[in-house]
């Protein structure tokens, strides 16, 4: 008899193209993008679902459905009927933080189902990283067949990481970063992580410095444009065009922008320049997990993240 499969999937597109492949078994869809806003340690709390409510609200005027939640999520009360859970998660940031609540949860819940992952990256012949609904069938069976049992180490250190990304001090990342574990992808999603918050000498992420860079050596016609450079050319992080899109309505002070183009103004080059720190200009405070972006800075000769300067040194603070 075959074994009862519990799939747990990264989003919609990838569910339907289960069921278009006829992959058997129940199908969770996970719709949070947990690599932004408050968390809460525990997945299954009300405290969580407060604190992602609150942050989806302010920041992209959605909306959850507390009673759709909960639906969704209530099949965990009862994998008596499964014999594995397959979780499909792809190399990126966006799918790495939700990929270790997920993890978290079951464990919360106290599921002692084996647990294993597909997860999508490198593919051979590509010079791009791919997800999960880009690949070709053939080539997601073949992944599916090649699925990895995550170990009871594997297990433990996604809750460790998990815990650390709820908290207050997220240098305590850093260690993980070089650990061995069946995600081959999270060194990768840990550093840029770290990345995302103001580098001490422009005040810019990676991310946001990757933009202007886009904006000085192309021929940017429009705002629309640009999101598209920026969703093609962001490395690790898998943001979705809501994302990029508030990324790049708050990097507007550095462009000078007509009916036909946009090109970096005098502050957008001081920045890629490092001549000064921008970072409160820019006025993103986003939350990432347990604490604020405005909170530390990344430094990179320290390779690691410093506490906030005093504001208004930072502000006037010259650095060459």
């Amino acid at each position: 008899m075959a074994n009862k499969t519990l799939h747990i999937t990264n989003g919609g597109s990838l569910t339907e193209y289960l069921k278009e492949l006829d992959i058997k078994g129940e199908i969770l869809t996970w719709h949070e993008m947990l690599c932004e806003g408050n968390t809460f340690s525990k997945v299954g709390s009300q405290e969580f679902l407060n604190q992602r409510k609150a942050f989806l609200s302010t920041y992209y005027d959605i909306e959850i459905d507390e009673y759709a939640f909960h639906q969704e999520l209530d099949i965990l009360n009862h994998t008596e009927q499964f014999d594995e859970i397959v979780l499909w998660f792809e190399y990126d940031l966006f799918c790495h933080i939700n990929l270790i609540a997920v993890i978290s949860l079951l464990k919360e819940k106290h599921i002692d189902l084996p647990i294993y992952l597909v997860c999508s990256g490198r593919i051979e012949g590509e010079s791009s990283l791919k997800g999960l609904s880009e690949l070709p069938p053939h080539v997601l069976i073949e992944h599916y067949e090649n699925k990895i049992l995550l170990t009871e180490n594997d297990i433990e250190l996604a809750q460790d990481v998990w815990r650390i990304y709820c908290g207050k001090d997220h240098n305590l990342l850093k260690p993980y970063i070089v650990k061995k574990s069946s995600f081959i992808y999270l060194s990768s999603c840990l550093k840029a992580h770290l990345k995302r918050f103001p580098n001490l000498k422009n005040g810019l992420s990676d991310l946001e410095e990757n933009i202007l860079r886009i904006v000085k050596d192309n021929d940017i016609k429009s705002r629309h444009h640009l999101l598209g450079y920026a969703l093609n050319y962001q490395g690790y992080y898998g943001f979705g065009d809501t994302q990029i899109n508030r990324i790049i309505n708050n990097l507007a002070l550095f462009f000078d922008e007509s009916e036909d183009d946009i090109i970096l103004n005098r502050k957008g080059h001081e920045a890629l320049h490092n001549k000064t720190n921008f970072a409160l200009e820019i006025n993103n405070n986003i939350p990432f997990g347990g604490i604020n972006r405005l909170d530390f800075y990344f430094s990179d000769d320290e390779n690691k993240l410093i506490k906030n300067p005093i504001p208004c040194q930072l502000k006037n603070l010259n650095l060459y």
